[in-house]
């Protein structure tokens, strides 16, 4: 047996940062039949996606921050300022979102994680569904994974 030395490093400059986050999902993507089959398609791509909403006085008033990959949209964050809760900003933040990621993108389903005080009844609202629980994810709180079939 060769034994070797190895030099553990925990933070790093953005540049090895991005490096290492490519090469990762390169080669984790490569070990997989399915995944592997994506390689150089545009369906590989992972793309950003953003919607925001302005209000009269040109403020930010909402915003959704998320990506598309593969036939999937990833919500990542969604945000409404208290002044503008309960006009239903957050449902049209969403509804675009979907809407593009289905439309221009050809997405099929999206997915997003929230927490038991944050929003899981207006996801569902909005036609997600409860497809993980994880409690006590941090302490004291329940995560929730939902999602939704867009076509």
């Amino acid at each position: 047996m060769v034994s070797r030395m190895f030099r553990l490093e925990t933070e790093v400059d953005k540049a090895r940062r991005d490096l290492l986050r490519i090469r990762l999902r390169d080669t984790n993507t490569a070990a997989s039949p399915v995944l592997g089959a994506l390689r150089g398609t545009p369906g590989e791509r992972e793309l950003p996606l953003h919607v925001w909403a302005l209000d009269e006085a040109g403020e930010l008033a909402g915003g959704l921050v998320g990506h598309t990959w593969t036939t999937w949209l990833h919500v990542t964050y969604l945000w409404v300022d208290e002044r503008h809760r309960g006009a239903g900003l957050g449902s049209q933040l969403l509804a675009t979102a979907e809407a593009l990621a289905r439309d221009e993108r050809g997405c099929g389903s999206a997915r997003l994680e929230t927490w038991d005080f944050q929003a899981p009844d207006f996801y569902r609202k909005q036609g997600y569904e409860v497809v993980c629980v994880i409690p006590d994810y941090p302490p004291g709180i329940t995560e929730y994974t939902l999602t939704k079939r867009l076509s």
